[in-house]
């Protein structure tokens, strides 16, 4: 068993749908990015620059798979460390595009760290919880836990990324599967729902939305032995964090970071301005109808009306050339990987290489989810780009780095007997 190559281990089925994922991206980047006359295949347009990278991917998956897979969780806080100089070398290398400094200016092309530090952060976590005396029940541990994660969140809100730093709060799944307590979740996920329920309607309404819930809440847990002194807390926290989504709005948050939450509630905002990228996303989605327009006919697609096309709206093509049809095979594709990469995890034999599995698992799919339903003005709009498929050597190799660090350790678990 030892001497099994790695192909033979590989787990093929993960890789058939990466590469369909991968070809099915470039198509539809071709097509946004192809002149109206096309003569010649150019590599200084976007679908030229994307097949070079998707081409470089060989050797870096070659390279993935050659290292030993106990080399990732021997040298995770040596990828860790790199990452988080990298990030930090920004501050005075770094490119500014667009008022955020999260690239290194290589000639014609970029590099963007925090892509490839999501991998380091995940390996670094995974190497942490799988250490026999870590227990998340432990306060030290989860602050050691949340530290690992927070640091490179920290630095990358400096850029100041919003997007990218947000997609490393999708560990705490991670956590939750290994221990971490429930409570931990809910409290983020109340948080979130009283921050926007908070600038829909009057406080005071939800103060008292609140004080129904508490109530009954405590009369179904009557039976069990509850301490008022909790619910007076939990009233105290939950009631300032309403009162303060104000000021945290009005004040805290950047002027197009309120534009892209207002676009998302209010019917008044400007078609033409603030809202136009959403307004032009869903025209383009909405008009591929079930079958879509035809591969390189959507004429949204074709007048340049949807900005970023090729990067963080690229989804907006397959819905406009695809059809509902082709968007609903795109995302079943997406799920599909999903669901293998958490089944090869809970059937990993170390637990460092199921934490990792699960790291790789979440961080997908909160590309995916946050990518697709802020186009569909489910979600506000946040650069974040879609996997394998949006424009982009940094993202697509960072994806496929994370990916086939996993696939490697999985097809190393037969050698774990």
């Amino acid at each position: 068993m030892k001497n099994q190559s790695v192909t033979s281990n590989l787990d093929w089925i993960s890789v058939l749908l990466y590469l369909l994922l991968v070809v099915m991206g470039w198509l539809n980047i071709f097509s946004t990015s192809i002149p109206i006359e096309f003569d010649t295949f150019e590599f200084d347009q976007y679908y030229g620059k994307q097949l070079i990278f998707i081409l470089l991917t060989i050797p870096v998956i070659v390279v993935v798979l050659s290292i030993d897979a106990k080399i990732y969780e021997k040298f995770s806080l040596v990828f860790y460390g790199i990452g988080i100089l990298l990030l930090l070398g920004l501050f005075v290398f770094g490119k500014t595009v667009k008022g955020q400094t999260n690239w290194y200016g290589i000639g014609s092309f970029g590099f963007q760290p925090s892509e490839f530090v999501k991998t380091a952060t995940s390996l670094l976590l995974a190497k942490y919880l799988s250490d026999s005396q870590v227990f998340l029940k432990n306060l030290n541990h989860q602050l050691f836990a949340f530290g690992i994660i927070f640091l490179p969140v920290l630095l990358i809100l400096m850029q100041p990324d919003a997007g990218s730093a947000m997609i490393f709060f999708s560990l705490i799944f991670v956590l939750n599967r290994e221990g971490l307590p429930e409570w931990y979740l809910w409290t983020g996920f109340f948080a979130i729902v009283l921050f926007f329920s908070s600038l829909l309607i009057q406080p005071l309404y939800v103060i008292l939305g609140i004080i129904v819930l508490m109530i009954f809440h405590y009369l179904r847990a009557r039976r069990v032995d509850r301490i008022a002194l909790g619910y007076i807390i939990v009233f105290i926290a939950a009631t300032s964090f309403v009162l303060s989504v104000d000021f945290v709005f009005e004040s805290v948050l950047e002027p197009h970071q309120k534009d892209r939450i207002n676009v998302l509630f209010d019917d008044t905002i400007d078609l033409k301005k603030e809202g136009y990228n959403l307004n032009q996303s869903m025209i383009a989605i909405g008009s591929g109808g079930l079958i879509g327009k035809g591969f390189m006919e959507g004429t949204q697609t074709k007048g340049g009306f949807v900005p970023e096309q090729h990067t963080d709206y690229i989804f907006t093509t397959v819905g406009e050339e695809w059809g509902f049809i082709g968007s609903a095979i795109v995302i079943l594709l997406f799920v599909t990987l999903l669901l293998r990469i958490i089944y090869l995890a809970e059937n990993q034999k170390t637990k460092f290489s199921r934490v990792y599995g699960y790291c790789v698992a979440s961080i997908l799919f909160t590309h995916f989810f946050v990518n697709i339903t802020m186009l569909i003005k489910l979600f506000p709009t946040i650069g974040v780009p879609l996997p394998f498929f949006s424009y982009g050597g940094s993202s697509l190799w960072a994806f496929t780095i994370l990916l086939f660090i996993f696939l490697k350790l999985d097809a190393n678990k037969v050698n774990e007997w």
